[in-house]
């Protein structure tokens, strides 16, 4: 029988929301509606219990988990599943690096450590890597703060036989995947692209912080396609009207023979969080596999789902 993964997440906003209800659905439906890997390892997409939690907002902290996912500013949809009490109350999460030991302990039973919550605070992210490095968990960063791009940390966990997975996960289907495929599309058609650039719309509270901290949030999208010295990544929009939705618009001028011109104008709606948990739940399987048989260290089997891994700009 297949021993479940324990997780514990950092961040209670909508990209674990959706996490937590599309395992609850899919554990009771049995769909694989939206699905990449049913599979990975053994380990099916219901084989996962989420065992902590840790949030800043003092209006989630002490809540039970499957009550804080709902709570403001989370906006993403309630989906059509029973979503009992997990018995897991949100813990109060790290405020500087002289909690590590605090957030270690709290990690007691836990396997990997999912890392979601907004970018631009590198420091935070860097201290939960620590405090996973401590507790002897897999880490997963879902932001693009440089984490796994950190050769001496990678180096300290690959020692220890602990998987250290990042950065910035490349959502399911989102712009980067996208913009990225056409990209390549159009050198594979024999096209000289001229130039080309994405504007990214969202009402998410991870948009409102990318806004005000745009970080190395651009650098990790650069990151992740093929071309990007013709590419223009404009600057984040916060629409709050938007809520979880995710509005994207590429254009991609290029020549064809004789030097003619070509143009493409795309339009992306998707919901962001969806996006998220449907790489996260193939990143925590990897990091729960590669733990299991003590393979440390970044796993290249995870870099498809990441836009910024290791070797990349930070």
């Amino acid at each position: 029988m297949i021993k479940r993964v324990k997780v514990a997440v950092v961040g209670v906003g909508n990209n674990t929301s959706a996490l937590v209800q599309g395992l609850a659905l899919y554990r009771d439906s049995g769909s694989l509606v939206g699905i990449r890997r049913p599979v990975i390892d053994g380990l099916g997409v219901g084989d996962i219990d989420v065992v902590a939690a840790f949030a800043t907002s003092e209006e989630k902290i002490g809540r039970d988990l499957t009550e804080a996912i709902f709570l403001p500013p989370n906006n993403f949809p309630r989906l059509d599943c029973d979503l009992p009490s997990a018995g897991v109350p949100v813990t109060k999460g790290l405020v500087d690096a002289s909690e590590v030991p605090r957030v270690a302990a709290a990690l007691a039973g836990a396997e990997v450590l999912l890392y979601s919550a907004p970018s631009g605070r590198p420091a935070t992210a860097l201290a939960y890597a620590e405090a996973a490095h401590t507790a002897g968990v897999a880490f997963i960063n879902t932001t693009a703060d440089p984490v796994a791009r950190d050769p001496r940390l990678l180096g300290r966990f690959e020692a220890a036989g602990l998987p250290l997975i990042g950065d910035d996960l490349a959502s399911q289907f989102g712009t980067s995947v996208l913009h990225n495929a056409l990209l390549r599309l159009l050198a594979e058609r024999g096209l000289t692209l001229v130039s080309s650039y994405q504007v990214n719309l969202g009402g998410t509270e991870d948009f409102r912080n990318l806004v005000e901290n745009p970080n190395t949030k651009k650098q990790s999208k650069l990151n992740a396609l093929s071309d990007a010295a013709s590419v223009e990544v404009a600057p984040l929009g916060y629409l709050p009207h938007l809520a979880s939705q995710k509005v994207a618009h590429l254009n991609l001028e290029a020549q064809g023979w004789g030097e003619t011109a070509v143009s493409l104008d795309v339009k992306l709606t998707v919901h962001d969080p969806s996006g998220a948990a449907g790489v996260n739940i193939d990143l925590i399987r990897l990091a729960a596999s590669a733990l299991r048989t003590g393979r440390g260290g970044y796993r290249a089997e995870a870099a498809s789902l990441l836009k910024s891994p290791p070797g990349t700009a930070i």
